[in-house]
């Protein structure tokens, strides 16, 4: 099946000579995705930054969201008309409103396929426009990556984030009344931590502490975050459940199958438990 070019969906009389593409990457904290689908305050700002060079220097800006998971891939962000313009370099200095009235439906269902290449992530638009399809057009905005289920998650601190700041309604009830045993590791040394939730306390809720502390008041995962730093640790440090029960299961079955996952994963010896 033959690509549909991204002109052919673009407004009529679109001019992309007037247009300039800001095609948004992960800044070291946040992913421009999820700032997107959770934040249109924060995804304004991200739209009216400007760096060291005048960089939105035209009437339109059309933005991009880079997915996740492929870099080729970029979920529309809308159009912006850049209204004012200060000189002020690394700051909000570009006055922006959203025009709906041009491809305003299509925001955060429409995904474009661009493979860019080099880092500058502010172009002008015709001259990528050649390069630029469409990879499909969703019949809901995106909101962020559904509930894998509880025996396929394998998501960094970042995703983990994201997901407890939308506070997503799946992930929520399919978490918030489960106990469970779960490991958290760093995907590039290997080294786990073994941790559980019971009690009144939901996997949801521990999980959602992780999220706000990064470290849940853990002394080996504080120790460790000293030592890589925060951008790193946010997203080098991924979450996936164990064993998972109901909120009826015995407290004392939970830390005894705790116990068991520590001694098999060696997470005292090797990784950052201390208990």
């Amino acid at each position: 099946m033959s690509t549909i070019p991204l002109s052919a969906v673009l407004p009529a009389g679109f001019d992309p000579s007037q247009v300039k593409l800001h095609c948004a990457v992960y800044n070291g904290e946040r992913h421009p995705i999820d700032v997107l689908s959770n934040d249109p305050e924060a995804w304004k700002g991200w739209n009216s930054w400007r760096g060291v060079k005048d960089d939105f220097n035209r009437q339109f800006v059309f933005s991009l969201a880079q997915d996740r998971h492929d870099p080729t891939l970029w979920l529309f962000g809308g159009i912006w008309e850049v209204t004012g313009r200060r000189h002020e370099p690394r700051a909000l200095s570009y006055d922006i409103v959203l025009r709906d009235d041009l491809m305003g439906p299509f925001i955060q269902r429409l995904w474009v396929r661009l493979p860019l290449a080099g880092r500058n992530r502010r172009r002008n638009m015709e001259s990528l426009l050649d390069q630029m399809t469409v990879s499909s057009i969703q019949e809901e905005a995106f909101v962020g990556d559904p509930f894998p289920g509880h025996d396929r998650i394998n998501h960094a601190l970042t995703e983990i984030q994201a997901v407890v700041a939308q506070q997503r309604p799946d992930w929520r009830i399919a978490l918030e009344h489960m106990k469970g045993v779960y490991v958290i590791h760093d995907q590039e040394t290997g080294e786990p931590y073994v941790g559980s939730a019971y009690g009144d306390t939901g996997i949801w809720q521990r999980w959602s502490y992780y999220a706000a502390t990064l470290h849940g008041d853990n002394i080996g995962l504080k120790e460790h975050l000293e030592t890589i730093g925060e951008v790193a640790y946010r997203e080098r440090m991924r979450f996936a459940l164990l064993e998972f029960w109901s909120m009826r299961t015995d407290d004392g079955h939970v830390l005894e199958r705790e116990a068991y996952w520590k001694s098999v994963l060696l997470s005292r010896s090797l990784g950052h438990n201390k208990n």
